[in-house]
């Protein structure tokens, strides 16, 4: 791989670190080093594999990386090829990674999956594996805790990663992961859906990177010098683009126009095509008196388990009397949906389990696009790739998801939004409230029945969002799965 190129902790877009921060990120560095090695100098072996789930949906070849050798040998598509870079930190940079690769595809490339987090006996996969383990113990405590989330949980994300100083630290980092891409083609593009795998691809020389922001609140941790960096929103552009509050009241030196582009919101291929046809679907259900699908989607640690704990006792007497129909997708922990029986017994009587189905799930999915559905439909898979897509397939015949703002805030269907998990997502919902497809935040309990009840009891919140979805979709809001592809392909 070559030595480390350029030392991105020192300077940002001009502007200098100062040597504390960097003798700090330096630090950090050298304790992740000496806690789980430097791969700098090992051999690492490389070979491609079609992803077993989405390898013949969306045409997904996986990248695996190891010290062990094996038989398999990579071969990459240097022309139509272009590389996925995500890491597994709970289910949002696995959805919209799926959503660059469904593009991708869409478009007549091959999508390569690489998985930073993936990879157990190299170092990257250590050094993320033990920070995204600290990041998942934070969201659960600040569920746990109300002190907590006020004093520490929210601060953090809120002001601690949009400092400036925080990504000098991670760039630092970031160099232990760079080994990863030695057998990776420098030629091929590269669209980084966390900013890791795009600061870890810039440290190892690849030619052409996308860092695709996911936050619509403008934070120093999402960026990757020498990479391109792509937003969803207009909002984040400006944010970023002058480095907005990354250094308390000092004014920084802004990014370059050439290194921050807006895209739209990155969504699959698969939704946006269908948009139309599925809100024409979803308003003739609430003009018929149909049941009223709620999906709810519970990602990472089961964060908020108790909110849709609640949801579920006041939907119960809907679904009872076929007003409303539920749809809970837990991932890959089961243990969420255990609980939520142990905690209601009702939900047994009413509830049909699609558990490590995929098939099953699948054919569901397709079957309640135009067929009749009642009761309570839960969904568990163990790969994690079902566990996220699950997800993807039910939106489509849901008529409202029931999630927290995070980046399912930007998805082409009604929505609902819980209370956030970290002050940074509460922009999701604002943005999706402006564009007139999701409501405000429900913060507590109250007033997400409340909202509820809008959606079982009338049709003009659903029928807005539907209206204005199918006019953000005419306006090129969704496209920016596509255009984030499109830019990693212009080079070539």
């Amino acid at each position: 791989m070559g030595s480390i190129r350029k030392d991105y902790a020192k300077e940002i877009f001009g502007n200098k670190i100062r040597t504390k921060d960097y003798k700090s990120a330096c630090k950090s560095k050298k304790k992740f080093a000496k806690k789980f090695g430097d791969d700098t100098n090992a051999t690492l072996y490389t070979r491609v594999i079609p992803n077993a789930t989405l390898g013949d949906m969306l045409g997904i070849q996986e990248i695996r990386v190891s010290k062990k050798q094996d038989k398999a040998t990579a071969q990459f598509d240097t022309k139509k090829g272009v590389i996925v870079g995500n890491i597994r930190m709970g289910f949002g940079h696995y959805r919209i990674s799926m959503a660059i690769a469904s593009a991708a595809h869409a478009l007549g490339y091959t999508p390569y999956w690489m998985d930073l987090n993936g990879y157990p006996d190299t170092t990257c996969t250590k050094v993320i594996s033990s920070q995204n383990d600290l990041y998942s113990l934070g969201s659960r405590l600040s569920q746990k805790s109300r002190l907590f989330n006020k004093f520490v949980w929210e601060p953090v994300n809120y002001e601690g990663f949009r400092k400036i100083t925080y990504n000098a630290k991670d760039q630092k980092n970031a160099e232990l992961m760079a080994p990863v891409f030695k057998g990776v083609p420098k030629e091929i593009p590269v669209i980084a859906t966390h900013v890791w795998p795009a600061q870890a691809a810039m440290h190892a020389g690849m030619n052409r990177v996308v860092n695709a922001i996911p936050d619509n609140w403008p934070m120093a941790l999402h960026f990757s010098e020498g990479s391109i960096h792509t937003v969803q929103t207009h909002f984040a552009y400006q944010g970023y683009r002058i480095l907005n509050g990354m250094d308390g009241k000092h004014v920084l030196h802004p990014m370059d126009a050439d290194s921050l582009k807006y895209t739209g919101h990155y969504v699959d291929h698969e939704l946006v095509s269908n948009i139309e046809e599925d809100c024409k679907r979803r308003m003739n259900r609430k003009k018929n008196g149909e049941a009223m699908r709620f999906l709810l989607t519970i990602g990472g640690a089961g964060a908020q388990k108790e909110i849709f704990t609640e949801i579920i006792r006041f939907l119960l007497p809907y679904i009872e009397q076929k007003k409303a129909v539920l749809y809970v997708n837990v991932g890959d922990y089961k243990n969420v949906y255990d609980d939520i029986v142990a905690s209601i017994p009702q939900v047994k009587h009413y509830a049909t389990e699609h558990f490590d189905n995929w098939e099953n799930t699948v054919a569901f999915a397709t079957e309640a696009l135009e067929g009749k559905v009642e009761g309570i439909h839960a969904f568990y898979h163990k790969n994690i790739f079902q566990a996220v897509y699950a997800t993807n397939l039910l939106m489509r015949s849901c008529d409202v998801l029931v999630t927290k703002p995070s980046e399912l805030s930007f998805y082409p269907v009604p929505k609902l939004f819980i209370k956030r998990v970290g002050g940074h997502e509460q922009w999701g919902a604002i943005h999706s409230a402006e564009i007139g497809d999701g409501t405000l935040e429900c913060r507590d309990i109250a007033h997400t029945i409340q909202m509820m009840q809008l959606f079982l009891e009338e049709e003009t919140i659903l029928k807005d969002m539907c209206e204005n979805i199918i006019k953000n979709k005419e306006a090129g809001i969704y496209d920016g799965a596509y255009e984030a592809v499109k830019i990693a392909m212009n080079g070539k």
